[in-house]
């Protein structure tokens, strides 16, 4: 399997060590980069029967695992790491190998978003997690679920004072209190609403899978307003059938 670069420059095959510099995050004006990294269909969907990971094929694969090499932070949404089977974040040993010799930790932080505090202090995501994981609740989350949550995890109330739903700006800030500037979201869509809404994304990474699927499937972003955001092509590769876009916000 190979990946070839098609803009700027010519067809060419591209490296592990390319794909990481491509990739690698830039700076916002708060000192952070935050990248959204997405999968859909050709005519939209954002999953195959409630599931992501089904649509991308080993091209895509490939980069979602380098993209993690490069983060500080990994951010999802409780619903997300339900769906998908996300178990502890635990990078493979060339991964940890790669971030040690460029001055990162062993493991990225696991930060998970959940307004209800819902989630299970038991599961794999904490028991075997190689870093204390966070955890995003709203104010008005259950107290003995956000205590439950406490004894695995550091969990944080980022929502406004007598708020129900989390705020991405709060998120945002407090990550970037902790030294976790490099954040790469893996969704899912009410997340990347919410975060497009708040005006806090800088990239979105998209793999476009060669697949029509019909069907009600979502789309990536889910929100309440439309928040009409321009953004600027930055890289184009191909993987076979699937395109692996980048598009930075302007």
């Amino acid at each position: 399997m190979s990946i070839d670069q098609l803009f700027p420059t010519a067809r060419e095959e591209l490296t592990d060590e390319q794909l990481l510099t491509l990739y690698a995050p830039r700076t916002a004006d708060d000192g952070a980069w935050l990248r959204m990294n997405f999968v859909t269909s050709l005519d939209g969907a954002v999953a195959v029967d409630g599931v992501s990971g089904s649509l991308g094929g080993p091209g895509d694969f490939r980069v979602f695992e380098l993209q993690r090499y490069l983060a500080d932070v990994v951010l999802v949404g409780a619903g997300t790491v339900r769906d998908e089977g996300y178990g502890a974040m635990v990078l493979p040993q060339e991964a940890t190998r790669w971030r040690a010799d460029h001055g990162l930790t062993d493991h990225p932080v696991f930060a998970l978003i959940s307004g209800s505090a819902d989630l299970s202090p038991e599961s794999e995501t904490f028991s075997q997690a190689p870093v204390r994981p966070l955890v995003f609740v709203s104010a008005d989350a259950d107290e003995a679920r956000r205590d439950a949550l406490a004894e695995v995890a550091d969990v944080v109330i980022a929502s406004v004072p007598g708020g129900a739903a989390i705020d991405p700006r709060i998120v945002r800030a407090h990550l970037v209190s902790r030294g976790l500037t490099r954040i790469h979201s893996e969704g899912g869509p009410r997340v990347f609403g919410s975060f497009l809404e708040a005006g806090v994304v800088d990239e979105l990474c998209l793999t476009m899978a060669p697949k029509l699927l019909g069907g009600r499937a979502g789309r990536i972003s889910a929100s309440e307003s439309s928040v009409p955001t321009h953004m600027d092509l930055a890289s184009v590769l191909r993987s076979e059938d699937e395109l692996l876009l980048r598009y930075i916000r302007t």
